[in-house]
């Protein structure tokens, strides 16, 4: 964790007897209109943390996905992104593209991860008024760049953004989901291994 910021409550670890054990935690990912990458990001995950016939992960609760403007609400993900998912055997992934409600969004998420640095700015601007309006940060998610799971030794405020592909061709959505799943293994490896706590 870093200074200023903490988990929304329930995250990390908690004592039971003399022992630490790991407790779930709910995931948030963020783009512009939530239809190509948070989308993506979300289809990847479910499928590294609920693949099919098995159980579901223990360490994640929830997860979802949203987008910083209300451009696409109660649409589809784009054909491209779900064509991208089919073509990696994730089959079973459905979503309504919905805006981020920063009243509720921050309580019910852990971890709240923007695509690129411009939706992690709007997101900490709006984290700074839920601070405020809380009085402290007890409870409200933390907002970090996806990217800061790059695989790579973890840089505060660094990491790789994930590019908006929507006005390109199918490779950007390609390119997308391959760093949607090294994030996504990155960030489940870190939280299995307690780094997170």
């Amino acid at each position: 964790m870093t200074a200023g910021e903490a988990p929304a409550s329930g995250a990390g670890t908690a004592a039971t007897g003399s022992q630490l054990s790991p407790k779930p935690v709910s995931v948030l990912f963020v783009c512009l209109g939530n239809i190509c990458r948070s989308t993506m990001a979300e289809g990847t995950f479910q499928s590294l943390t609920r693949p099919p016939h098995a159980s579901a992960h223990p360490l994640v609760k929830t997860i979802d996905s949203c987008g910083t403007g209300a451009y696409h609400v109660g649409d589809s993900p784009d054909s491209r992104t779900m064509s991208t998912l089919r073509k990696n055997g994730i089959t079973s992934y459905s979503h309504a593209a919905r805006k981020f409600s920063p009243s509720t969004d921050f309580d019910n998420f852990h971890y709240i991860f923007a695509m690129d640095n411009s939706n992690l700015r709007d997101l900490a601007r709006l984290r700074e008024r839920e601070v405020k309006r809380n009085g402290g940060d007890e409870g409200v998610g933390k907002v970090m760049l996806f990217g800061e799971f790059d695989g790579k030794k973890t840089r505060k405020g660094g990491g790789e953004e994930v590019d908006d592909p929507y006005y390109g061709g199918n490779e950007g959505f390609t390119v997308a989901y391959e760093q949607c799943l090294r994030f996504g293994k990155t960030f489940l490896g870190a939280l299995e291994s307690g780094e997170l706590s």
